[in-house]
This record gives structure tokens, sequence and C-alpha cells, in this order.
């Protein structure tokens, strides 16, 4: 199972690539799905050893909520706000990927350094969990579309369940599926939020939302 999970976990490094390079909301919309979609692959690669009906459930729910719920409200808040591209970001695109490069390769050395006893699986777990994590992060604050700023918010959480797979438990699978209800909420709270903004200021530019005054 470790080659099926590397190949998992590589699809995600590629996914967060494609991501830094895209303009496109309907693109950021089909990467972030296909990433949930791969995510709940990961915990069966993982303790595919002791894999119980907990697990499946867990792995169905992650699938069902990152890989086809939240994109639909994404996509129902992309219409409602009418917005397609990220035409002005704080960086550009090519400055975006060498950050991604660069996130790599710290992320490589931070893994290495990172001392967990009996790690369940390979350091490119935690590589690739670090890497997600600081991608999110800087999609978040170079982005000036809220709705981009969401899923940057979303590829964050991501990095941070790929982390918390190195330390699955059973007893921690309700405590994941909170975190999923959590981010669910979240995400159609944002979404509304977005769609008001929208709706009486014409854009959801978050540096021309800064600056306006009673």
């Amino acid at each position: 199972m470790s080659s099926m999970l590397d190949i998992l976990l590589i699809s995600i490094v590629l996914l967060d690539f494609m991501l830094l390079a895209s303009s496109r909301i309907t693109m950021y919309i089909r990467i972030v799905a296909l990433q949930g979609g791969i995510l709940g692959l990961i915990p069966f690669c993982v303790h595919h050893q002791e894999f119980s009906i907990y697990e499946i459930i867990f792995c169905t729910v992650t699938i069902i909520i990152k890989g086809f719920v939240l994109p639909y409200l994404l996509t129902k808040a992309q219409k409602s706000a009418d917005v397609r591209r990220e035409i002005e970001p704080l960086l550009g695109y090519p400055i975006s990927m060498f950050a991604g490069i660069i996130f790599l390769v710290i992320s490589f050395k931070l893994s290495s350094k990172i001392d967990i006893p009996k790690l369940p699986v390979t350091e490119l777990l935690i590589t690739v969990s670090l890497t997600t994590i600081f991608n999110g992060l800087f999609i978040i604050v170079t982005r000036v579309k809220a709705l981009t700023q969401v899923m940057g918010y979303l590829v964050l959480e991501n990095g941070i369940y790929i982390f918390g797979m190195a330390f699955l438990k059973k007893q921690s699978i309700l405590v994941e599926l909170g975190i999923l209800l959590d981010l669910f909420v979240a995400v159609f709270v944002m979404g509304i939020i977005i769609f008001h903004i929208s709706r009486e200021f014409d854009h959801i530019d978050t540096d021309q939302l800064v600056s306006l005054k009673d």
C-alpha cells in the first residue's frame, strides 16, 4: 500500500502547484474537489492493516464532503458573486510557482527533523502535509478574491488533515468527523458572506473592501 500512498501524496503536491499556477476560479474548485477525493483514500492506505467500519465511514464522509458538497457550495458562491478569475494577485503566478518550490524544499527539511515515534508512514506524508499547509497559507495571503481565499483555507485544512493521518487512531474518528462538520459549516457561512458582499459592492476583492469607510 505504500506505493499507492506515495502516488496519492505526489498527486496532492501536483494539485498544489496547479492551484498556484491557475487564475480561473472554476479550475480552483475542480482542483480542490479532486484533492478532497484523494484525501478520502489516504486513511485506507495508511491504516489498511487495521481498517474497520469506522474508518470506512470516515473515508466515505470525507470524500462526500470534500469532493462533492464543498465544491458544490463553492460553485454556487461563484455563480452568485459572478467571479471567474483571480486577475491581480498580490504576487504573480511565476513567483507563486517559485514559492511553491521553496515550500516543498523547506517541508523536506522539516519532515526529516520531526521525530515521531512509531510513525506508521513514510516521511513523504509529513512533507506533503507541510507543503500543502504552506501553499494554503500562501493562497490566503496573496490572493485578493474572497472566494479564492476561502479555497486557500480549504487547502490549508487539507494539509492539516494529511498531517493528522500520521496519528489517526480509532478513538479519534469522532474528532475528525467533528472537524469535517466545522469545515462544512465554515464554508457554507463564507459562501453566504461572499454572496452578500458581491450583491452590495459589485466585487469581492478584499484589498478594496479594507479601504471602505463609514
